[in-house]
């Protein structure tokens, strides 16, 4: 699997570079991506994440710094996802809308979430293992479940990340 056309900063760490399909995109400083993951064009990841294996991430996501994606994250970029045109031919790149997805400095993606297109991620959030995230996540907020639904905010569980952003609970 290849890497092209890419931007990838110094000190980005690619694991196995053979086991990794990257193109067109925008991969920043001290970032660490694992095998079998896909990041495609016109997506972009800041510095300090960590990139987990067999993570997709599709065009239009934009992730910030210090974000971890855990393994087997999914990413969608289509609201209504058809293989063919009304006239019956192969849809290609511009037959489709392609949703923006963002994902804020300092979150977490658990293991096989799914993140549905058009969402942002809130600052410092957290996304529970296996959860389907189809609604905006608030800013440090625990989600889980599917659909995904706010069941806690992570200042509780690390103090430090109120005393650091001078926030209260």
């Amino acid at each position: 699997m290849p890497i092209t056309t890419s931007n990838i900063s110094d000190g980005a760490f690619i694991a196995y570079p053979e086991l990794v399909n990257i193109y067109g995109c925008t991969i920043g400083a001290e970032t660490r991506v694992g095998p079998f993951v896909e990041i495609q064009k016109n997506s972009f990841i800041g510095q300090r994440c960590k990139i987990s294996s067999h993570s997709f991430i599709c065009e239009g996501v934009t992730i910030e710094d210090e974000v971890m994606v855990a393994h087997g994250v999914m990413f969608t970029n289509g609201l209504y996802p058809r293989a063919t045109n009304p006239d019956g031919s192969l849809q290609r790149d511009g037959d489709w809308e392609c949703a923006s997805t963002l994902v804020k400095r300092g979150s977490s993606l658990g293991s096989n979430s799914t993140i549905i297109c058009g969402v942002t991620i809130g600052e410092n959030a957290l996304v529970g293992a296996g959860a389907v995230v189809t609604r905006d996540v608030p800013d440090f907020a625990i989600v889980a479940g599917v659909p995904a639904r706010v069941v806690g905010d992570v200042r509780r569980k690390l103090p430090e990340l109120t005393s650091a952003n001078n926030s209260t609970v």
